[in-house]
Formats: C-alpha cells, sequence, structure tokens
C-alpha cells in the first residue's frame, strides 16, 4: 500500500508537549506485554487487513505503541500520527468502537478525511479502557481494501483483546507502583538508620566532652564559681542526654524499627527504680518525693526501659506538679501485674487535654518555654504499651494527678 502524500502529518506544538516521558514510559509498557504481537498478528490473519496497531490516544497525541505491518505503511512502534487526523479521536470521544467495512461507498465516511488522507477502505478501532473508566487508547487496524470487520465476531474479537490489553497494562503499572514502593521504603529505612546514627553518635560524641568539662569544673572546690557553672552545665548535659533519647526513641518507633525492649529477668527491679527516684532527689532537693516500694520477687520486664518510664513521669511531675505538694512514687506487685504510678499536686490537667496526653510534641497550652519536646509521655506510652501493659492517667483539683502504669510481668 502507498499511502498518499505527506502520511504522517506534522504533530502540533501541543501534541508534542504532550507528557513526552509518559508516552514514552507507555510505549515500552506495551512492548513488555509479550502476548500483543501475537494478537496483532491473529487480527490480521483473521480479518485478511494488512496494519493493525496498538495506539495511546491523547486529546494532543495519537502514538503507535505496538505494529503489524504486512503492507509497508511505514509506521513503527513510538511513531506519531497528527491525532485530528485519525479516526481515533472519535472513537475516544465517544468511547465507541468505528467500524468501516468499505469507506468509499459509507454513507458516514466516505466523504471523511482520514480515508482519504490514509488511502484506506477498511478500518476498525476498538477502545482501550481502563478498570476506573481512564482511556488508554485503540485497538485498530487498516488496509487500503474492504473487509467485512463489521461481522459481530470480528468486533467481538477486537474488544476481548482491547480488554485484555487494558488488563495487563495495569498489571504492569500496579508492578511498576509496587516496585517504586519497594525501593522507597528501602531508601526510608536507610535513611532511618542514618538519621538515627546521627543522633546517636554524631550528638552524643560532643555531649559527652560537655559532660567531661563538667565534671572538671565540679572538681576545682577551690573556686565555688567554677563548680556553680560546672553543676549547672552537668545538668544541662543530662537533660540534652535525655531529649536525644527521646528523640532516639520516637524516631525508632515512627520509622518502623519499633520501640526495642530486652525482656528478661529483673533481680533487683526495686533498687533500679530506687536509684531513679534518688537521681530525682538529687537534682530537686527542693522538692518532697516520697516512695512507697514493695517489689519482693523477680520481675519480667526491660528493666532500664522501666527505669526509663519512671524517670519521665517523675520528671512531668517535677515540671508540672505544685512546688509545696509532695510527688508519691510507687511500685507494687498485684498478682500478675507490676503496678507502677508516680502522683502529684497542683493544677489539673484539663478535661479536654486528657484525650491529647499521650500524643508526640503535644504540649499544654501553658506550658513554660524550655520544657521539653512533649515527647516524654509518649515514649513512656510506646514503652508501658510494648511490654503489653497500659499507662492511664487520672487529674482532679480533689485528687491531684496520677499517671499509673499496669504491666503483665508473668
Amino acid at each position: 500500500m502507498t499511502p498518499a502524500a505527506n502520511p504522517f502529518p506534522p504533530a502540533t506544538p501541543t501534541a508534542l508537549a504532550d507528557r513526552p516521558a509518559a508516552i514514552a514510559r507507555d510505549v515500552m509498557a506495551v512492548g513488555r506485554i509479550s502476548a500483543v504481537p501475537s494478537l496483532l498478528k491473529i487480527i490480521c490473519q483473521n480479518t485478511g487487513m494488512g496494519f493493525a496497531a496498538v495506539a495511546r490516544v491523547t486529546d494532543g497525541t495519537w502514538t503507535a505503541c505496538a505494529v503489524e505491518d504486512t503492507i509497508q505503511f511505514g509506521l513503527q512502534p513510538g511513531g506519531q500520527l497528527e491525532v485530528g487526523s485519525t479516526l481515533c479521536k472519535e472513537s475516544r470521544a465517544a468511547r465507541l468502537p468505528v467500524v468501516i467495512d468499505h469507506a468509499s461507498t459509507d454513507p458516514t465516511y466516505r466523504d471523511h478525511h482520514t480515508p482519504r488522507l490514509y488511502n484506506i477502505e477498511s478500518y476498525i478501532s476498538v477502545p482501550i479502557i481502563y478498570t476506573n473508566g481512564d482511556y488508554f487508547g485503540n485497538l485498530c487496524a487498516i488496509d487500503p481494501r474492504p473487509a467485512n470487520v463489521s461481522d459481530p465476531r470480528t468486533v467481538a474479537m477486537f474488544t476481548a483483546f482491547a480488554d485484555l490489553i487494558a488488563r495487563q497494562l495495569e498489571n504492569e503499572d500496579r508492578q511498576e507502583r509496587a516496585e517504586v514502593a519497594l525501593q522507597s521504603e528501602r531508601a526510608t529505612a536507610e535513611l532511618r538508620e542514618q538519621f538515627i546514627a546521627v543522633l546517636g553518635h554524631d550528638l552524643r560524641n560532643p555531649l559527652s566532652a560537655v559532660g567531661a568539662a563538667a565534671e572538671l569544673l565540679i572538681r576545682r572546690q577551690s573556686e565555688p564559681d567554677l563548680v556553680k557553672l560546672g553543676t549547672r552545665l552537668k545538668s544541662s548535659t543530662r537533660r540534652m542526654s535525655g531529649l536525644i533519647d527521646d528523640v532516639l526513641d520516637f524516631a525508632r518507633v515512627r520509622l518502623g524499627s519499633g520501640m526495642g525492649l530486652t525482656i528478661r529477668e529483673a533481680d533487683f527491679l526495686a533498687s533500679g527504680l530506687k536509684e531513679v527516684i534518688d537521681e530525682a532527689r538529687a537534682s530537686n532537693p527542693h522538692l518532697d518525693i516520697r516512695d512507697e516500694l514493695s517489689i519482693n520477687r523477680v520481675v519480667r520486664c526491660d528493666q532500664p526501659r522501666i527505669q526509663q518510664v519512671l524517670s519521665n513521669l517523675i520528671g512531668n511531675a517535677v515540671t508540672h506538679g505544685g512546688q509545696d505538694d509532695p510527688i508519691v512514687v510507687r511500685a507494687a506487685l498485684e498478682d500478675d501485674r507490676l503496678v507502677l504510678s508516680v502522683s502529684n499536686g497542683g493544677e489539673p490537667i484539663p478535661s479536654d487535654d486528657l484525650p491529647k496526653i499521650f500524643q508526640p510534641y503535644w504540649r499544654p497550652a501553658n506550658s513554660k518555654p524550655g520544657g521539653g519536646l512533649g515527647l516524654g509521655l509518649y515514649i513512656c506510652s510506646e514503652i508501658v504499651g510494648a511490654h503489653g501493659g497500659t499507662l492511664e492517667v487520672t487529674s482532679s483539683a480533689a485528687e491531684g494527678t496520677r499517671f499509673m502504669a499496669t504491666l503483665p510481668i508473668g
């Protein structure tokens, strides 16, 4: 077949700008469907037509994605036609097949520009539509000779093949998305590890140097001003270390590693909790911090994490409790549970704030500047939850505020 003069009208600037990267991607996607070449051969053999193609069709472009050409029409995969010169544009607009047995005698298409432009007599084009209704393009065939393509069996064959191509393209898209998601997940995991490494190494090392400098200043007993400066610096270093711990734990939980626990038999949990309480007393000599500990047997838990919970809860009580009210720490074994609580007086927590109190980065509106990142209680709830326990809070003007952690120990 010899096409009419200038068979490939130049694409308009709009067509050239029609997402070239997306066009190339779709051409490659069709090319990866191994069944497409066989389908196009079957079409040509069953209809006697010499050219069949899978075309990607938009308002601006017509692009051949796969071709079976026995009549030397001259169009290869990736080749484009001016979309306005094709009948696929009409099929796309109507979302219906366009079928012509004999164009020069057809009352609808005998004067149409497409058959005359491309010197064709028989033509069929069936839409390729995704499950969600998006339009990909057309499965089409042409020939300079008449053919009985309007036969219902032929139209049904084209429709079935078009549906098959649409489903395969959807599968290709799902697979591509899955691969991108997997790569993104791997990149996120690497970023998480880098982030944790920065906090765990690049921040802790200089902090250790500051702590060492604070210890040297404290030893200068002959110079009270330096001792006072060293003590203040050591306190700040301890607080910064706690902030780093909280951010590290938050990163592990939120970025996928989870709250790490090392569960083992804790023979001296009571003394471990007592160390935390004594440290709080030493840091806050002006406060009345009381303890009632009743743990007389081995407890299976992550003791350092339980100590972290208690430290954060006491720190919260120190920050928000009344300066003249005692802070009371209780720990006891009840059946197969460890019950750990910290109570304080002062202004009660507003009822509207109670549902938010364990959310990360949340702080009450009346918080003082420099009071922390708002991660302490969130970390506590995650540690308790990782043990399979619960952390609850009650607060009232009459009873004060009490945080109570209940953990299974069996």
